[in-house]
């Protein structure tokens, strides 16, 4: 070939055998890439004139802007030619890609130079082998996949960690004797993991009795805490839910619990990532578990059972039975509504069924006086153990954020002094002095103002001490707040099946029938 064509371009891209390259210290892929098409551009005395460089990573043209623009700038006739290390690195898509490239060089007639073989696509049997080329091509990238996820699939069995960003309370260790990585807790994460699930699985003992709060009151008090996330912003309701589902707290892993599945939107293959059950590897990790396995089934039965009641944040709940009450005739969840009055009526909110309320009280009472029977015997055992830990998962995530705070106290009165050293030096005008000064004032009150909240939540902890023998469970029920009523019934009853019939209405205003679904067995008396 001589130097009479025209213009030429060098296309280069990583793939993952590049990579594993790099990291055994053969240098840099790219340069190396470069460095070998200019030899070769200059060998065959072609005029090079542009390098496209490819440096994400993907298996479809939709994932490669620059493979896109060098397509749509040979269809356009700006080059004659493309300098590759080989044909693969153009498509490993599927046959779609495949055939789009393939019609780009054959229309357009730019030709594929490779340092093996020169691909004329007005030759018939060039165009040919650079058909069958990528065919091969696509075969080995199935066959490297697929090892790739057996190798992956492989190690999680192992126990070793195989993504790249490790969970939130984690961080990696790469294994001394063995290829691989496992994971060990973070310090300065860990403890609002615990946080996280101690309140949720197990609620906390106040004064007014147990509570149980929901994912959106925990991420608040996260927030309140002034607790950074993993990127340094605020918690959203959906990190603490992903956190409270990810098995690996307990000490194990899993895979493919998120498998990307491809889908055709308007002509083109779009990726999603939706949460199954298929080919999802679960094991035991070789890492160290933030949580016992209970506390997780607990959250898990939690959260996979009966919805959380929703109120607003400046509300608090007021029906000690919400999220227990079925209505026997439709299936709904029954609901509280107030009389103008005073009190309350339990009633179904589906307007087309005829199941007739009921005083909430008179239905609260009954069952109470069904649940007492059932649960003699019953006492509240591990109270004060459960205590204990409530209270050592909230110091410890109060003596982080103490630290971090008279951490950002020090820093900030240093800068306010830094400030009058610049002032006095010049280097600052008398109004970008007091403006820097306003700012830095701001955050130094905010961050005292935040110190002295800690200081005052922290010689109010929220925990209940049972003294002296231990009572049973609906011992004093009468005296507990609606929220703490509701968490009571929630950790003994499933849930609450109640029915009553129109012909009632005045005749027998308690006249209703309830089925009764408790967790705990009845205690038989020996």
């Amino acid at each position: 070939m001589d130097g009479k064509a025209g213009n030429y371009v060098a296309y280069l891209r990583k793939s993952r055998a590049d990579m594993e390259a790099e990291r055994r210290g053969e240098g840099e892929t790219l340069a190396r890439h470069e460095s070998a098409l200019r030899e070769l551009a200059a060998r065959l005395r072609l005029n090079l004139t542009a390098v496209y460089r490819e440096i994400v990573s993907g298996d479809t043209i939709a994932a490669r802007p620059v493979m896109r623009r060098l397509l749509a700038d040979v269809e356009a006739g700006v080059w004659d030619g493309v300098l590759v290390m080989e044909v693969e690195r153009l498509a490993r898509g599927d046959t779609i890609d495949q055939g789009v490239v393939a019609e780009a060089f054959r229309l357009s007639g730019a030709k594929i130079v490779t340092p093996s073989k020169t691909y004329d696509p007005a030759n018939e049997a060039d165009e040919e082998y650079f058909e069958f080329g990528l065919f091969m091509s696509r075969r080995e990238y199935k066959a490297i996949n697929r090892r790739l996820q057996r190798g992956r699939a492989a190690s999680v069995r192992e126990g070793k960690y195989v993504g790249s960003v490790p969970p939130y309370g984690y961080a990696r260790r790469k294994l001394p004797d063995e290829k691989g990585y496992i994971l060990i807790p973070n310090p300065d994460e860990a403890p609002a993991v615990r946080l996280i699930f101690t309140l949720y699985a197990h609620g906390e003992r106040t004064p007014d009795g147990a509570e149980r709060p929901g994912i959106a009151e925990i991420t608040r008090r996260l927030n309140a805490l002034r607790i950074p996330t993993r990127r340094g912003g605020a918690w959203s309701a959906g990190t603490v839910r992903e956190i409270l589902r990810n098995p690996v707290y307990m000490g194990k892993l899993r895979w493919n619990w998120r498998k990307v599945k491809k889908r055709r939107e308007g002509g083109h293959t779009a990726d999603s990532r939706p949460r199954s059950g298929e080919s999802l590897v679960l094991a035991a990790g070789r890492h160290e578990a933030l949580i016992p396995p209970e506390t997780f089934e607990a959250a898990r039965e939690r959260m996979n059972g009966k919805r959380t009641p929703s109120t607003r944040s400046a509300r608090t709940l007021q029906n000690p039975l919400a999220g227990l009450m079925v209505c026997g005739k439709c299936g709904r969840r029954m609901q509280r509504r107030p009389y103008k009055e005073g009190g309350a009526a339990l009633i179904c909110p589906n307007p087309d069924c005829d199941n007739v309320s009921a005083d909430l009280s008179t239905v609260e009472a009954r069952i109470i006086a069904a649940l007492r029977p059932w649960l003699d015997g019953w006492r509240l055992s591990g109270t004060e153990n459960a205590g204990v830990q409530d209270e050592r998962a909230f110091r410890a995530v109060r003596r982080q954020a103490a630290a971090r705070l008279e951490r950002e106290i020090a820093a900030l009165e240093t800068q306010r002094d830094n400030l009058r050293d610049l002032l006095e030096r010049g280097l600052y005008d008398a109004e970008t002095f007091l403006e820097r000064g306003r700012v830095i004032a701001e955050r130094l009150e905010r961050a005292k103002r935040d110190r002295g909240a800690l200081d005052d939540a922290e010689t109010e902890p929220p925990i209940v001490r049972v003294a002296g023998e231990k009572t049973r469970i609906l011992d004093g029920y009468e005296t507990l707040t609606p929220v703490a009523k509701n968490g009571t019934l929630k950790a003994i009853l499933e849930k609450a099946i109640y029915q009553k019939e129109a012909d009632c209405r005045r005749i027998c205003p308690d006249g209703f029938t309830l089925n009764l679904f408790p967790k705990l067995p009845r205690m038989e008396k020996r």
